[in-house]
Order: structure tokens, then C-alpha cells, then sequence
């Protein structure tokens, strides 16, 4: 029976990484592709389209790519374990970076793709944000959870909540790293704030989890999102 149980973990451990991984490559297109055309694709298609508009690398809290580990083994942003690294210090973390390019262009960005992490009211919440080459306007996010209450907590996955986060900023007019705050109750209308989006009835606990989860992990990309911003203006300054 033992023997049995291991073979047949064996065959389907392959079949598992191969559906996690493609969940994951979901998972960071759908910051910057509207559900309804990923949801058009076949399997192969999602990852051949990633594997064409999207690249990646790792970097450290201070914003310096990082491609090995303590151990000499290269470090693929594809493969670091989002959940696992949550439980080190912030500053033992390797931090995956997804760059969305151009159809047909490597050398121009679209979006910059950021994974986060956090706790909401029952267990884990995680998500990816893309930034506009500004690095500071949200051009989507996308949300999951393994246990948010259903009709609640669990709307964080909802595309009606998720778009709401798209246009507003991180950062402040000073420079600050302010992310967005999720407020509490819904039904307000929070166009005219960069840092504020409605909030989700009767999951406040969930919503703040959301808020923590951006505004802290965001807070680690910090430096590689300055260092970002310090070469866009330098680009722009160039050409003017």
C-alpha cells in the first residue's frame, strides 16, 4: 500500500506544480489583463503569453538584484515561495519583480508587477499589483485568500472590488509611500482621493487585512521603486 501511495505521488507531483504554476502565471497577468480575457485562453496560451510579454528577477530590501542564494543556487522570481518568505525577516526576504513588456518590444515596459502577502480574517491573503511606469499609479491589482467568509471577506477576488484600486497612487505629492486604503463601510464615492477606494460591508477585518498587506509589503519594494522613479526622472530630464 506504502509502495502504491508513493508511485502514485510520484506521477502526480509533476501535474501539481504544472497547475500551480500556471495558477500563478494567472494570477500575475490578471494585474494587468481583465479576467474575462484570461478566461479566453487555453492553458498553453496563458503561458505562452507570459513567457512573451513578461520577465522577471529578484531583488533584496535595499533594491539590488539578488541571483543566488546563501548557497550559490540561482534564485528564479518564478520559483521563490511568496508565503514561505512572509514568515522570514523583511530583510532575509528575496523580492520577485514581473516586468510587463510590450507586444513585440522587450526593451519597453508597460507595467511593473509586484507580488504582496499578508493575513486577513481567517488565514492568508495575497495579491499582485501592477504599477504604471511611473511606479506610483496602480494600473490593476488582483486578489486572493485561502479562507475569507463567502459574500464577505471573499469579495477581494471580485473584479468589481479589484478595479477599484486601479488609477490611484502609492505614493504621495512628498514622495512618502502612502499605499491605498480600503475604508471602512462601502457605498462612498472616493474618486477624487488618490489614496482611498470604498470599502467591503461587513468584512472590515479582511479590508484592513488588505490594507496592511499593501501598505507593508509595497514598503519593502521601496528602495527598487525609488531607484525606479530616480531613472524615469532622469530620462525625462535628459530629453527636455
Amino acid at each position: 500500500m506504502g509502495l502504491l501511495l508513493s508511485g502514485t505521488s510520484q506521477v502526480l507531483a509533476p501535474i501539481q506544480k504544472k497547475a500551480v504554476e500556471l495558477d500563478t502565471k494567472k494570477q500575475i497577468l490578471g494585474a494587468v489583463l481583465d479576467a474575462e480575457t484570461i478566461s479566453k485562453m487555453s492553458s498553453e496560451e496563458v503561458l505562452e503569453f507570459y513567457d512573451k510579454r513578461i520577465s522577471s528577477k529578484v531583488v533584496d530590501i535595499n533594491g539590488e538584484e539578488i541571483e543566488k542564494d546563501s548557497d550559490g543556487n540561482s534564485i528564479i522570481a518564478e520559483n521563490v515561495d511568496i508565503g514561505k518568505n512572509f514568515k522570514r525577516s523583511p530583510e532575509n526576504r528575496q523580492y520577485p519583480v514581473f516586468i510587463f513588456h510590450t507586444e513585440g518590444n522587450e526593451d519597453e515596459i508597460e507595467s511593473i508587477i509586484l507580488p504582496v502577502y499578508g493575513s486577513g480574517l481567517w488565514d492568508s491573503i495575497w495579491g499582485y499589483v501592477a504599477l504604471q511606469t511611473d511606479v506610483t499609479t496602480i494600473e490593476g491589482v488582483t486578489f486572493g485568500h485561502a479562507a475569507e467568509t463567502p459574500g464577505l471577506g471573499a469579495r477581494i477576488t471580485a473584479n468589481s472590488v479589484q478595479a477599484r484600486f486601479e488609477g490611484k497612487q502609492i505614493f504621495d505629492g512628498s514622495g512618502e509611500l502612502v499605499s491605498v486604503v480600503m475604508q471602512k463601510g462601502e457605498g462612498k464615492d472616493y474618486s477624487g482621493d488618490p489614496h482611498k477606494v470604498d470599502g467591503l460591508s461587513g468584512a472590515t477585518i479582511t479590508a484592513n487585512g488588505v490594507n496592511d498587506m499593501l501598505k507593508n509589503y509595497l514598503s519593502h519594494y521601496k528602495e527598487y521603486l525609488k531607484s525606479k522613479k530616480s531613472t524615469n526622472n532622469s530620462e525625462v530630464a535628459s530629453v527636455n
